[in-house]
């Protein structure tokens, strides 16, 4: 392992075993500060909204920045700085504000450094799959790791857990190679004509489909854990359950260009991720007994991952190649941000509602994803669909 794989590689580390535990647990630390159900979908709406707006500042900040690793190292700091604040917070206002801050500049450091790898991987300097693929590994680990630290601590050490990470995550992010900033493209300028007909036609359904079955996700992502603990599981048992969810959908992707699954449409992989969609949350929200509820984390593979794959082969496959990178930053506004945000705000209620139940009202976001991802099918039919190139 060459020096700048092994820089890279504990940049992802450092970074997956921080989210490994704020992810899933966040929610639990925050209804342990004695928040409602009802202010944590609202902080959680707070987190995503920062996403939304940091990621295009984000993004023009790193093509401009003389060393690709500096907007990472900034954002790395600003998010430290942002957790360890909400250590002697109890109020909910202010602990929407610093979530939208740490959120926005926690998860917005990802896409810069996504394509900083890649683009180091482009020029033989690492192999990108094997970085990657070890901050996937640690994601699960620290969803192990701190269930049981939960079940041992209480919730208080779940921003401890935290803020350690990202004490590590500052580290290794000043530690990664300088960069040079990627070279304008001067001859790929956006026809935004011609993309507001794109957005009329398959692009749009498109977006739909996927924001809606990613968005799905928001009650999962802030009251799973806090759902499962009142059903009686420990929280290391919310853990595994996390990871097993992380484990079936690396495999997927792993698997997404063989076979079968490397023959099905854009289309196909979203109807098959809205199916499955409401088949999981509508299950999940029966709470079933602890290996069936085992059995629906494997869906993951399909709500998540069949999702992201399809979007992915859709913009390769039926978008110019000027258009690609925008289509990507507008899906993952929407499915990351908007929608997700909508998502959790929506969910604080319902859990206070129903509790457990509350997981069915993901159903219909996954419903409007099944009807776009059918209305895809068809326009995709036509012969004509194909874009003004």
């Amino acid at each position: 392992m060459n020096t700048n794989t092994f820089r890279f590689a504990a940049y992802f580390g450092a970074f997956y075993l921080t989210l490994g535990a704020f992810l899933p647990y966040f929610p639990v630390w925050l209804e342990g500060r004695g928040i409602s159900a009802e202010w944590i979908g609202w902080i959680g709406a707070a987190g995503y909204a920062g996403r939304f707006i940091i990621s295009p500042i984000a993004a023009r900040w790193s093509d401009k920045a003389p060393l690709q690793r500096q907007p990472i190292w900034a954002l790395a700091l600003i998010a430290l700085i942002a957790f360890a604040m909400h250590l002697p917070t109890s109020s909910p206002w202010p602990l929407l504000i610093l979530a939208l801050f740490a959120s926005a500049c926690f998860f917005g450091q990802i896409p810069l450094a996504d394509a900083f790898a890649m683009r180091e991987s482009r020029a033989g300097k690492i192999p990108f799959g094997p970085v990657r693929a070890f901050g996937s590994a640690v994601f699960v680990l620290a969803n192990f790791s701190a269930g049981a630290l939960l079940d041992l601590s209480g919730s208080e050490s779940v921003m401890v857990f935290v803020v350690t990470g990202a004490v590590f995550v500052v580290i290794s992010a000043f530690t990664l190679p300088k960069g040079e900033p990627p070279a304008p493209d001067t001859d790929r300028k956006i026809d935004w004509v011609q993309f507001g007909r794109l957005v009329r036609g398959p692009l749009g359904w498109a977006l739909l489909a996927s924001a809606c079955i990613q968005g799905a996700h928001g009650f999962y992502y802030y009251f799973s854990a806090i759902a499962w603990v009142e059903q009686g599981h420990s929280q290391f048992t919310v853990g595994a359950l996390w990871a097993t969810g992380v484990m079936i959908e690396i495999a997927f992707l792993w698997w997404s260009g063989k076979g079968l699954l490397g023959r099905l449409t854009p289309a196909q992989l979203f109807a098959v991720g809205a199916i499955g969609s409401i088949l999981r949350w509508g299950l999940t929200s029966l709470g079933p007994p602890l290996p069936v509820l085992f059995g629906l984390q494997l869906f993951h593979a399909l709500t998540y991952a069949a999702t992201y794959i399809g979007f992915l082969r859709f913009a390769v496959e039926s978008m110019p190649d000027r258009h690609t990178a925008t289509v990507q930053a507008i899906n993952s506004a929407l499915s990351g941000g908007v929608i997700m945000a909508l998502a959790a705000a929506v969910s604080g209620y319902f859990y206070a509602w129903v509790g457990i139940g509350g997981f069915a009202i993901m159903i219909i976001p996954s419903a409007i994803g099944l009807v776009a991802a059918i209305a895809l099918q068809r326009v995709s039919a036509l012969p004509h669909h194909k874009e003004i190139d």
